[in-house]
């Protein structure tokens, strides 16, 4: 049986989906903090069981008899993120599941400057210290976070951000549909995989660019100093320490973080990845 946690969030509902097309539902189950919000998966034949990360006390249930389990990276930081993540993997090498699969990053590391990365790593680390098979699926940065970023740009003709750097955009619907082919077909890496990004990187002057170009209007990338950036969003309710993740982001970019591509998602695809333009062209078209 395929467990699948985090199954009603944006990454995990598409892998469920993605797995839902290549093997029956009855061999398919999911761990959730809020079954009823899976009720839809239920009535399609999934097994629906609570799981949190937090209640480590829920986990045996919701993992038994798993043959692989995908822990999907709790949405949480620091120390908390961490621990989540050990519990996860913690309860499915307990319920002797013969593989766990990760939800990791490209930028994994404990020297990054953006600090989602670090517990990534302690993460990774914590699943290779238990010496069952495990794979950790070096996601691209997710290029949803663009929406984030766009502020208000298109409306004020500026994208204002502090300096970047190149970011290897990735989809979400793209990562789904590669766990799902890592999960259904022996073989597929054994620890970290390759970058799994789409093949081209895109800055936010070349973000400002495809805009100008897909609005017809100009878009003008302007940059602003980490602090300011970091105010702004603090005057608009963001706690302080996640206006500092968010300005860590890019201060990681333009380290190059997070400008490494590799071909190895389009070939467990098959196909081309979904480009940053069809993102904001999907943007465009929801703001007219």
């Amino acid at each position: 049986m395929f467990v699948i946690t985090g199954a009603t969030g944006k990454l995990g509902s598409r892998i469920v989906e993605r797995l839902l097309a290549r093997v029956p539902a009855d061999q398919v189950a999911v761990s959730v903090r809020d079954p009823e919000q899976a009720a839809g998966l239920a009535d399609r034949g999934v097994r629906v069981r609570r799981g949190d990360f937090t209640d480590p006390a829920s986990l045996p249930h919701a993992f038994e008899g798993a043959r692989q389990v995908l822990v999907v990276s709790a949405n949480l930081t620091g120390a908390e993120a961490v621990a989540a993540n050990s519990a996860a993997i913690d309860a499915a090498v307990a319920a002797s599941a013969e593989r766990v699969v990760y939800t990791s990053h490209q930028g994994a590391g404990a020297d990054s400057v953006f600090s989602p990365m670090h517990a990534h790593a302690a993460s990774e680390q914590h699943l290779a210290a238990t010496g069952q098979p495990w794979t950790a699926l070096r996601n691209g940065f997710y290029a949803e976070t663009i929406r984030w970023q766009l502020g208000r740009s298109l409306e004020s003709g500026e994208l204002l951000t502090p300096a970047d750097g190149p970011v290897s955009w990735t989809a979400h619907d793209d990562l789904a549909e590669a766990a799902a082919v890592v999960l259904t077909e022996p073989g597929r890496f054994e620890g970290p995989t390759p970058p799994l990004t789409a093949p081209q990187t895109v800055d936010m002057a070349g973000v400002a660019a495809i805009l100008s170009e897909l609005t017809g209007r100009p878009v003008r990338h302007v940059v602003i100093g980490d602090e300011e950036f970091a105010a702004g969003l603090i005057a608009n309710g963001v706690p302080e320490f996640r206006a500092r993740i968010a300005l860590g982001m890019f201060q990681a970019s333009r380290r190059g973080e997070f400008g490494v591509t590799a071909p190895d998602l389009e070939k467990l695809l098959g196909r081309p990845a979904i480009s940053v333009r069809a993102l904001l062209s999907e943007v465009v078209s929801e703001s007219r």
